[in-house]
Parts: structure tokens; sequence; C-alpha cells
């Protein structure tokens, strides 16, 4: 199975995630302290039966992701993550303005 990882902010640093499958939600938790927390914090919770995750922080999907690629390169992927969102609300953002 995929599943979903919803990342979103809360307040300043700090962040909170819902683990999803098909719409249903499986797990959550907040307050930590960043978007690659959350992603670990994910991670160590799924089963045997996910093989991989989609990464969606704010709303936009960033990447799906194998579960070996989300333990050994979390602050890659988190960084990613945050980049893919910023350029699409600041593109989102430039249209607006046009």
């Amino acid at each position: 199975m995929i599943v979903r990882f919803h990342i979103d902010p809360m307040e300043q640093d700090q962040y909170e995630y819902r683990v999803t499958n098909e719409g249903e939600a499986l797990y959550d938790d907040a307050g930590l302290d960043s978007i690659e927390a959350c992603i670990v914090a994910a991670t160590e919770g799924l089963g045997r039966d996910a093989v991989a995750a989609e990464v969606a922080y704010k709303g936009i999907i960033s990447g799906t992701y194998a579960l070996a690629s989300l333990a050994l390169v979390s602050a890659q992927i988190a960084e990613h993550a945050l980049q893919t969102t910023m350029a699409i609300e600041e593109a989102e953002n430039s249209g607006l303005s046009a």
C-alpha cells in the first residue's frame, strides 16, 4: 500500500502530520519541530503493508518515496517538500497579480 503523509505548519516552528490510506486516517501527531521530524515520525509508525508514501506539505504533493528512501534521506525529502510548496505558492501569487 502507498500511504500519504499530510504535513502542515501549526504555529511558529511547530508542525503536525496525518497519515492516510485512500483517504482514511491511520494516525497523526502534532507539535513536532520540523517537516523532517514529521516524516521520520510518520515513517516509524508505518506497518509492514506500506511500501511507499506520498509526501504532501500544505496540501501540495512533492513526491512519492519508497520506505527506504524516507528513512535514509528524510532531510532532503523535507527540503524538497518545502521548496516545491514555496514554488507553487509563489507561482499562484504571481498569477493573481498579473
